[in-house]
């Protein structure tokens, strides 16, 4: 096996590979190597294993047992949508055993109304660019996302096709952004009629789950608010929950 490179993330590569492994059932009964074992195979340090079986750990994919080793966690495998990380929703979509396509709906300036203009600091109407994307799965749509940009933030000529990519990679192709991190909320509702023929839903009420998110660049700047709308009768949103230390 090739020696792993050394950056950006050491930690994070090993952890991804591991993962990959754990994912394919590539371990004997479930039962993952030893510290030393590993360090050996992947031609790194115990700590670094040690790290990265750490990190899977808090992500539910394994579980330690005292005296006994370190183990797949069956259950942490039907985690298909894990909240606490920024993925592309067609990888979500994927991961639940369905083709992803996305349909781009509009983008379109507006001026910011006033809730928006004091969430993302702006002044009252200032102009924002309004991105509405219908995610679908084997061709049923499950996911409708608008995303709200501030005008000020693009810095180059741009495309609708370019909006098809996650905002994530649009920030820095487009407005010389990053985003570091998101701040979200879980909202439940019940489908407004907009929303159940943006979904095809039926005509009878619906309960949805809502991802209301501002995301904030590295300077702690909020950049964008989004929300994403899912059918989760199509894709399910689970954690694992542990006692706190």
């Amino acid at each position: 096996m090739p020696m792993l490179k050394r950056s950006p993330s050491l930690t994070e590569q090993v952890k991804s590979h591991l993962k990959q492994r754990i994912v394919a059932s590539e371990f004997e009964a479930g039962r993952i190597p030893s510290e030393s074992d590993l360090a050996s195979e992947l031609n790194v340090s115990r700590n670094t294993i040690r790290d990265a079986l750490s990190r899977l750990e808090m992500e539910g994919f394994v579980v330690r047992r005292q005296g006994a080793g370190t183990f797949v966690n069956q259950h942490g495998l039907l985690i298909k949508t894990r909240l606490d990380e920024i993925v592309p929703y067609e990888n979500l979509i994927h991961e639940h055993g369905y083709e992803p396509a996305i349909k781009l709906l509009c983008v379109e300036e507006q001026p910011a109304d006033p809730g928006l203009a004091a969430t993302l600091n702006l002044e009252a109407s200032e102009p924002v660019l309004v991105i509405h994307k219908l995610f679908l799965a084997d061709a049923s749509p499950v996911i409708f996302n608008q995303t709200h940009l501030p005008l000020k933030w693009l810095k180059r000529p741009h495309t609708p096709d370019d909006f098809l990519a996650p905002v994530y990679q649009i920030l820095p192709k487009l407005c010389q952004q990053e985003l570091a991190y998101a701040f979200s909320e879980i909202v439940p509702l019940i489908a407004p009629p907009w929303l159940m023929d943006r979904l095809a839903l039926p005509s009878t009420p619906v309960a949805l789950l809502a991802l209301e998110e501002i995301g904030y660049n590295p300077d702690n700047d909020p950049i964008l608010k989004a929300c994403s709308y899912f059918r989760d009768d199509l894709l399910r949103l689970r954690l694992i929950r542990r006692q706190s230390q």
